[in-house]
């Protein structure tokens, strides 16, 4: 009778869980890193960015969020499931496909090479990869990195590779052989293979194993030590688990994907204190010049004079208060990012969720809330 007992009591409580869980996927969370020095400054805006979320958490599985203001760290947390099936919170810890956020991390491992003297960003790309073939016309990095280059982005079934490629070198088979979309310089479009061949331009430029480099000269120093290439052989503990929706508007796991095809334009995972403390470093100089920042963080233009509200590997504008901001979004398979700096404010907000083709995420309305 007491093991019959037992057994109905944790079937009640299973199913207790179970319809908890279902009715409230935000309930369970991690609290905020930052509560103590955060609440006395922010807290009402904390609260209220929270409530803005939880409104929310019934489109996203898991949801990441931390909010950085004159190098501090103000507020981090984690909302929702890092793994549905498991039911793991997210964590400020939490490492989430980030997507074309890869793309700024990658050009700022470029502005180093250029400060150093090592590339010509308007020297034709065949200086520094010989084997890449020609085209109709000469490509330079600062087009590739302004999407100007005329590389053509995915297609078909592209984004979806589950292919592993061992090299840099060996990821341009994909696109190496396609013509140019247009002539480099008068048009812009956004293409993820453009960064490929930029990481192959550094590597031929300095050397040096693209993604060696981009741990030992950009994460190591800017404090990332939880950002990394998605390595689908490799352990990466507090990796989150990809989701994307069906049909009919549920949580699905996402497809296998094996991101080495695209390192350098969106195949990293990262948290958002990382994202954050990569934003601190491109608030004003430091880790870059002066100039260099101004270079890349600055709208390219086309050749009749056209801006294009892209930098170097930074989309560059103003809010609807006129304020300067630049920043990035990446979409990748079971993830969405929206990375966002306000330089003369010296805030940087970060929010990830590990779901494909996200809404979009609250970037600016949360921001607004630590602006007033």
């Amino acid at each position: 009778m007491v093991r019959r007992l037992a057994v109905v009591a944790f079937l009640l409580a299973a199913a207790l869980s179970a319809s908890l869980f279902w009715a409230q996927p935000s309930a369970v969370h991690e609290g905020p890193r930052y509560a103590e020095a955060a609440e006395s400054d922010h807290g009402r805006a904390i609260a209220e960015a929270r409530s803005i979320i939880y409104s929310r958490m019934d489109e996203f599985p898991g949801l990441s969020v931390a909010v950085g203001i004159n190098g501090t760290i103000v507020w981090s947390e984690g909302f929702g499931w890092a793994d549905v099936e498991q039911r793991v919170p997210v964590r400020p810890s939490s490492k989430f496909r980030v997507g074309s956020v890869a793309k700024p991390m990658t050009t700022a491992l470029l502005a180093l090479v250029l400060q150093n003297g090592a590339i010509d960003l308007d020297a034709p790309v065949h200086r520094y990869v010989p084997s890449f073939p020609e085209k109709r016309f000469p490509i330079t990095t600062r087009q590739l990195a302004g999407h100007l280059a005329g590389i053509r982005h995915y297609q078909g079934n592209e984004f979806l590779s589950s292919r592993h490629y061992p090299t840099v070198s060996e990821g341009l088979e994909i696109f190496q052989n396609d013509p140019l979309l247009f002539e480099p310089g008068t048009q812009y479009s956004y293409s993820s293979y453009g960064y490929n061949l930029i990481s192959a331009v550094i590597e031929g430029a300095t050397g040096e194993d693209f993604l060696t480099q981009m741990a030992d000269r950009v994460f190591e120093p800017l404090g990332m030590r939880h950002t990394s290439a998605d390595q689908n052989r490799l352990i990466v503990f507090d990796r989150v688990r990809p989701y994307g929706v069906d049909d009919e508007g549920r949580f699905v796991n996402a497809p296998h994907v094996d991101n080495s095809y695209k390192w350098a334009g969106g195949g990293f995972v990262s948290t958002t204190e990382d994202l954050v403390r990569f934003g601190f470093g491109h608030l004003e100089p430091g880790f870059l010049e002066a100039s260099t920042l101004a270079v890349f963080q600055s709208s390219q233009k086309t050749r009749d004079g056209e801006e294009t509200g892209y930098g170097l590997g930074w989309r560059a504008g103003t809010d609807d208060e006129g304020r300067r901001i630049v920043g990035h979004g990446g979409g990748s398979v079971g993830g969405t990012t929206s990375l966002r700096l306000y330089p003369d404010e010296r805030l940087v907000i970060a929010i990830v969720t590990n779901l494909s083709r996200a809404p979009t995420l609250p970037v600016g309305e949360i921001a607004e809330l630590f602006l007033e």
